[in-house]
């Protein structure tokens, strides 16, 4: 994931602080979670991170730009 110039800036403690302290997370079908968290450093954008059902193991991360605040 890192390795993905779109995604080689993102820090591995942003990812941490957002699977710790998520704002808002979701289960999917596959037993896999999202989790979202602000991120001040990088203009407030949200980081959507994607773990494993072990809520260790990181599958993915990125800035969600479609992402909503559930009302």
């Amino acid at each position: 994931m890192r390795e993905r110039p779109d995604r080689h800036f993102i820090k591995m403690e942003w990812i941490e602080q957002v699977v710790q302290f998520p704002e808002y997370g979701s289960i999917q079908s596959d037993g896999r979670f999202r989790f979202w968290g602000r991120i001040e450093e990088a203009n407030g954008k949200f980081l959507r991170v994607i773990v494993l059902a072990d809520k260790e193991t990181v599958r993915n991360a990125f800035f969600d730009r479609s992402f909503r605040r559930p009302e």
